[in-house]
């Protein structure tokens, strides 16, 4: 027998979709700018609706129900179709321009887009990857609506998103020659990340010599998994299978960098729903320290 239920809450069934996504009460919250008690009651409501139990919860895990797997797909189809009949009634299309620190742009990038993408599928999302301090001042010229970067000053304008450990980081095959100065691999200047390092290795009198110069992270990421040299790298950036060869080789802790948001969309609009969600999935792909 067929089943009579209610018109859905298209909030609930979003936030579904993002629980499903993140695997995580809090960090659907976090995207939705809600509470976790808020997403809670959403989802209780949206399965009483359906009669089915979309969602298996246990202390430390968040996994989709058989009845959840079969909705998800439904479910994005729902809101992708919610978010075309709106579209018809704009006059323009709606732009976000994103800068987002090189040291933040790992492997997962674009699924991350992807993922900030699927909040509003009519949002033009516009990308800049490159250093904090240049995204900066683009931010400051209006040429970017919003920037994720390395925190630079005390400015008030931000929101800290999560702080990102930096570590000396080396191929597991690399090795040291003794009695020679340290081979790094550097991005180019005005580098803050690379001013810093050499300024650290300056203070303790360690010798070094850049083989490896410019290309931005991903070039940086090859010439460390190459075994070339050892860089300075956060930890989203670090190569896969790079460890931290800081201790075996006496060289000075590297900060802890914080992140941060500076935005001029507003959290109650369309782009701003996308920026808090790629925000959130950022945090969410940070390697456990």
């Amino acid at each position: 027998m067929t089943v009579a239920v209610r018109p859905m809450d298209l909030d609930a069934v979003q936030a579904f979709v993002l629980v499903a996504d993140f695997r995580s009460f809090t960090r659907a919250a976090e995207a939705l700018g809600s509470t976790q008690s808020a997403v809670s009651l959403k989802l209780k409501r949206l399965e009483e609706r359906l009669q089915r139990r979309l969602l298996e919860r246990t202390p430390r895990l968040v996994r989709l129900s058989a009845d959840g797997l079969r909705f998800l797909g439904h479910a994005r189809g729902l809101l992708a179709a919610h978010e075309q009949a709106l579209r018809g009634f704009e006059d323009a299309p709606r732009r976000l321009t994103v800068g987002i620190a090189d040291h933040l742009a790992g492997t997962d990038l674009p699924a991350l887009l992807a993922q900030a993408g699927s909040f509003d599928p009519g949002l033009q999302l516009e990308v800049r990857i490159g250093g904090s301090e240049p995204l900066l001042r683009a931010f400051d010229k209006r040429q970017c609506d919003a920037v994720i970067v390395r925190r630079l000053d005390k400015r008030q304008d931000n929101e800290l998103l999560f702080s990102e450990p930096f570590r000396w980081y080396a191929a597991p095959h690399w090795q040291a020659v003794h009695g020679e100065p340290l081979r790094l691999a550097s991005q180019a200047p005005p580098c803050g990340v690379r001013a810093l390092a050499l300024d650290l290795l300056d203070q303790a009198g360690i010798a070094y010599r850049e083989v490896f110069l410019g290309g931005g992270v991903t070039a940086l990421r090859a010439a460390v998994t190459a075994g070339l040299a050892v860089a300075a790298l956060g930890q989203r950036a670090a190569p896969v299978g790079a460890i931290d060869v800081g201790a075996a080789l006496g060289l000075p802790a590297l900060p802890v960098a914080d992140v941060v948001l500076h935005s001029r969309s507003p959290e109650a609009s369309a782009p701003g729903g996308a920026l808090r969600l790629l925000a959130t999935a950022l945090r969410a792909a940070m390697p456990e320290a």
